[in-house]
Formats: structure tokens, C-alpha cells, sequence
């Protein structure tokens, strides 16, 4: 399975893997409309820490022992077949026991609907992840 991996040695702490996120993620797909219309409703699934010089990406590292799985208590978090760690959101009540038991905090509730647990589901729709796309040092790398 391709997973994303971050290089802390090469993120500027530019935050353009966040706005391709939102964006991609976003009502309309296009940037200026989602961030005058849709900011502060939704939040970008990766997230970019920094302490002093040393940053990087965080995302879903789509476990291979997913105990958000094991904890998800309606089935809503299942692996696809493609091994990516997904949540149906028709399934999920909000329960957040998925958010309590990831050990690396990258799932948050969704803020457009509020019961809903949102997390990176690596673009199914695309080749490359878009933050992944967006990345200008290639700090974040899909393989």
C-alpha cells in the first residue's frame, strides 16, 4: 500500500500541503471561493507542526493495526481494499472513539457536520494526494 511519508529535513513550514488539502476537500474546489466562503466550517486533514527550525507534516499513517478500526463502534472506519484506512460517513454517529484512541491525533470531527469524523483518505480520486502535489521541497512524498 502507498502511504505518505513526511521529510522533516526538507518542510519549510510553508503550510501549502494545508491549503491543498481544504481546498481539495472544500464545497467548491476552488480556492479563493473556499477560503471567503467555507473557512472556519472545515479544516484541512493534515496538519503542520513546528518547534523552532524543525517542521512537518501530519497526517493518517493508515496503520496497519488501525485501532481506530477496532474502536470505531457503528463499523464506520474500515480499511478499503487498497489498505487505506477510510470513514464512511453515512455510518458515522460521532461517538469519537476513534479520535481518542489514534496515537498520532490526526482525526478531528468535521465542522461542516459536526458529528462526523474527518481524517485523510489519501485522494482517492486522484494519483497523487494533493497535498502531496502542492508540496514545493518535496517534504511530503506518496510511495
Amino acid at each position: 500500500m502507498k502511504k505518505i511519508y513526511a521529510k522533516p529535513e526538507y518542510c519549510m513550514a510553508c503550510r501549502l500541503c494545508e491549503i491543498a488539502c481544504f481546498v481539495k476537500h472544500s464545497k467548491s474546489k476552488k480556492i479563493i471561493k473556499a477560503f471567503r466562503e467555507e473557512r472556519g466550517e472545515f479544516q484541512a486533514r493534515i496538519i503542520v507542526e513546528q518547534s523552532g527550525p524543525v517542521s512537518f507534516a501530519l497526517q493518517c499513517r493508515h496503520c496497519e493495526d488501525a485501532g481506530c478500526i477496532e474502536a470505531c463502534l457503528t463499523g464506520a472506519m474500515t480499511r478499503n481494499p487498497d489498505g487505506a484506512v477510510v470513514c464512511d460517513e453515512n455510518k458515522c454517529v460521532g461517538c469519537w472513539s476513534c479520535i481518542m484512541v489514534c496515537p498520532y491525533g490526526v482525526i478531528n470531527h468535521d465542522r461542516r457536520r459536526k458529528k462526523i469524523a474527518a481524517k485523510c483518505d489519501l485522494c482517492p480520486d486522484k494519483n497523487t494526494p494533493a497535498c502531496v502535489e502542492a508540496c514545493p521541497n518535496e517534504a511530503l512524498v506518496y510511495e
